[in-house]
């Protein structure tokens, strides 16, 4: 499982995420697992991905081949990326892509936070893709690290990575598939 956020503040974007891996009821922490990391860099984005533990090996197999369309600065831009993403998900790396009989899209199974200095964005199993105005948090700890984040935000001495390290640090504190430490990156928003 996984826990991880995005925070924009004072010109600069921040992501972060935790660094266990849950298979079962056990757990794999970093003291064990050498490759814990859930945030991929891609040209200059960072994508953090909860899911299975696959999908960052995938996803750094797939954006490292060449001529793919790698684009993360614009809603649309990243829907287009994920759509052609998922054909070569279900095509080169066997994604089971079934879902219920409700579900009108085919899911791609995975969740994924998005910072550049574009801004932070989500994109989630359907590919719907949504930009953030101030943090967002996804996966299993992700309740406890929104609830930190609106109550870090105020606070003038917190910087956007102060705020996503903290965010993570509460989500472990109180969900058990969310472990330490954590994992944080920050760039400098480009002017609109």
């Amino acid at each position: 499982m996984t826990t991880i956020a995005v925070a924009r503040k004072n010109g600069y974007a921040a992501i972060a995420a935790d660094t266990m891996t849950k298979w079962g009821s056990g757990k794999e922490t970093s003291a064990y697992i050498v490759n814990h990391g859930k945030i991929l860099k891609v040209g200059d984005s960072y994508l953090g991905v909860t899911g299975n533990a696959t999908f960052k090996t995938i996803l750094g197999d797939y954006f490292a081949r060449p001529r793919v369309y790698a684009r993360f600065d614009s809603p649309f831009e990243i829907f287009k990326t994920w759509q052609k993403l998922h054909a070569v998900l279900k095509r080169d790396y066997y994604l089971l892509s079934g879902g219920g009989d409700d579900e009108v899209l085919e899911s791609s199974r995975f969740d994924a936070l998005v910072l550049n200095s574009a801004g932070i964005f989500g994109v989630v199993a359907h590919r719907t893709v949504q930009e953030f105005s101030r943090f967002y948090a996804f996966g299993s700890g992700g309740d406890f690290a929104m609830g930190a984040m609106y109550t870090l935000y105020g606070q003038p001495r917190k910087s956007a990575e102060d705020i996503t390290r903290l965010a993570i640090e509460a989500a472990a504190e109180f969900d058990d598939s969310t472990g330490l430490p954590v994992e944080s990156h920050a760039v400098k928003l480009r002017s609109r």
